[in-house]
């Protein structure tokens, strides 16, 4: 196995383990739920939305290590954006995980990995789905099927 795939899974195992931003977020103005039947995975996200701009961002939920780490990497990521390039970085890991080129990924490219399992995009994309559907004040929830 290569060093950098090493990391990747470290970096994964990490964020599954102890995932960033999990709770609830009491003062959030923006949430969705998601699942996904295939293996089960479930996740609430929590936004805090001021002028267009992710203040904060929190999930609950359980699931595989690629779905946990996916939604902690990605609250890590969307703090601090604007909406539209919150959505932009959806297309982008979209991209990456079904093997196509993403851009430039910075911690999110530990994601890469996914697109050799397609079985386990749905695991990595929930998430970034269900941040859609909170921005977009969607009041069904994000299903991966």
């Amino acid at each position: 196995m290569t060093e950098l795939r090493e990391l990747y899974q470290e970096t994964i195992l990490d964020h599954y383990r102890q995932p960033r931003n999990a709770g609830r977020l009491a003062d959030a103005n923006r949430m969705a739920e998601g699942f996904n039947p295939l293996c089960g995975d479930r996740i609430k996200l929590y936004l805090k939305v001021e002028e267009g701009v992710i203040r904060d961002a929190r999930f609950e939920g359980t699931g595989c290590a690629i779905a946990t780490a996916s939604a902690s990497l990605m609250t890590e990521s969307i703090k601090g954006k604007r909406e539209d390039e919150a959505l932009r970085q959806l297309a982008q890991v979209q991209r990456m995980v079904t093997g196509h080129n993403g851009g430039e990924m910075g911690k999110l490219q530990v994601l890469s990995g996914v697109h050799e399992f397609p079985q386990r995009v749905k695991c990595a994309t929930l998430a970034w789905h269900t941040m859609k559907a909170a921005l977009e004040n969607a009041a069904a929830p994000v299903t991966t099927e």
